[in-house]
């Protein structure tokens, strides 16, 4: 038996349940592993474990100037995008700071009208689609999913149109953590500060004068750092959710009704994926404030603990028979669980953007398959998470639904 399992690697992209399958056979619901660096981590895949980690904020703190390894990791150490050390945003706050901006965020999100919201998606849904609807063939993925989110909680936040394209550009650069990384956070850093100064001189409805209105004295800074991590959350993963869905439904025929008029099966095939294929499979981080047991393993004080949001998922104890439909269930942990979960208005938007995302593509390319087999779909190569690098697709050619100016075409109603 390894001591510990490097959290890399291919299997992760291609087989992640049967890896899971044997972690859990071979080191149980608490598994040793190994970030880049060789830097050791215990990754949780019990789904009791994983939440009584995430109900006990005080033990399993999402304070990460705790962490025992902070020495040891060099600052061009890949992860730490994903583990920061010193950000003042709403990931790293805790205690009853943790929950004013909790209610912060929920708030300002909470006010956004949802009619408004699914005519925002619409809209720039139509706009994705008319760019590719009279080729015949797109790739649904790099063209479709991951410019839709964004566009969509732009106008939420307050910024404008021609805005949009420029922060989808940043926050998938930000995101993916190549070369580009650096300058789509700086450009996304920079779009939030010119915003904040915008609406305290002119408060609009939107997210961003809600946030600046709040009461509790957080500071601007707190709060274009929140609007970079709602950026953050609310892009990649609401794509990959839209993506991994659209997978499922052209790949699995308890869904192909969906593809031909039927509506009813897209949020059953959307929530089968927040069980199955989770955007987010593993989730950074929890850090033991004093020693104690979990799963059987002995943590000591300063420890990582990494969410195993879809190894929890997949749990024999809760999941017996993976074959079988989850229906309306959602007891998954593809949102997280306790007080540091998303925010629940935060998983409706989300849930809206990729939910008409998806109907639209339906509606707009109704004969629409796979362009390719199945089995050649792949992976990002992330430990965090798990979205379709492409998803080639085919259709019968159709024509814009609006103008190049964004109405209708010349003759339409």
């Amino acid at each position: 038996m390894s001591a510990h399992v490097p959290l890399s690697g291919a299997r992760f992209r291609t087989e992640p349940d049967r890896l899971y399958r044997e972690m859990r056979r071979d080191h149980g619901p608490v598994t040793p592993v190994l970030l880049d660096g060789d830097v050791p981590a215990w990754l949780v895949l019990g789904y009791r474990e994983l939440h009584q980690v995430t109900g006990d904020p005080v033990l399993f703190s999402r304070d990460s100037e705790l962490w025992n390894q902070w020495e040891k990791i060099p600052a061009d150490w890949p992860h730490l995008p994903m583990i920061g050390r010193g950000q003042p945003s709403i990931l790293y706050t805790v205690g009853e700071r943790h929950r004013e901006r909790a209610a912060m965020v929920g708030s300002a999100l909470e006010e956004a009208d949802p009619v408004e919201l699914r005519s925002y998606t619409e809209k720039f849904a139509d706009e994705l689609i008319d760019s590719i609807c009279a080729r015949g063939e797109a790739d649904l993925v790099k063209e479709y999913a991951t410019r839709l989110p964004v566009r969509v909680m732009a106008r939420l936040f307050g910024f404008a149109d021609e805005d949009g394209p420029g922060l989808v550009t940043a926050a998938n650069d930000m995101v993916n953590g190549q070369e580009a990384g650096p300058a789509g956070q700086r450009h996304l850093v920079m779009s939030m500060g010119r915003l904040l100064a915008a609406r305290k001189a002119r408060p609009a409805d939107d997210v961003a004068s809600r946030l600046l209105a709040n009461p509790y004295g957080f500071t601007d800074e707190e709060i274009a750092h929140d609007l970079m991590i709602m950026i953050a959350a609310g892009n990649e993963p609401t794509a990959d959710w839209m993506g991994n869905s659209l997978r499922l439904m052209l790949t699995d025929e308890r869904f192909a009704a969906s593809l031909f008029g039927g509506r009813s099966s897209v949020a059953e095939a959307m929530n089968e994926v927040l069980w199955e294929d989770a955007p987010v499979q593993t989730m950074p981080g929890r850090w033991a404030s004093r020693d104690t047991r979990l799963g059987g393993r002995h943590i000591r004080t300063g420890d990582l603990l990494l969410l195993g949001l879809q190894g929890a998922n997949s749990d024999p104890q809760v999941r017996t028979d993976g074959s079988a439909l989850t229906g309306g269930n959602n007891a998954h942990f593809a949102f997280g669980h306790g007080e540091h979960r998303c925010p629940f208005p935060a998983q409706e938007v989300a849930e809206v953007i990729a939910r008409t995302g998806i109907e639209v593509v339906l509606d707009r390319l109704p004969d629409i398959d796979l362009a390719v087999p199945a089995e050649s779909l792949s992976r990002r190569p992330s430990p965090w998470l798990r979205g379709l690098t492409e998803l080639p697709v085919r259709f019968t050619p159709t024509p814009r639904l609006l103008s190049p100016s964004g109405g209708t075409p010349s003759g339409g109603v």
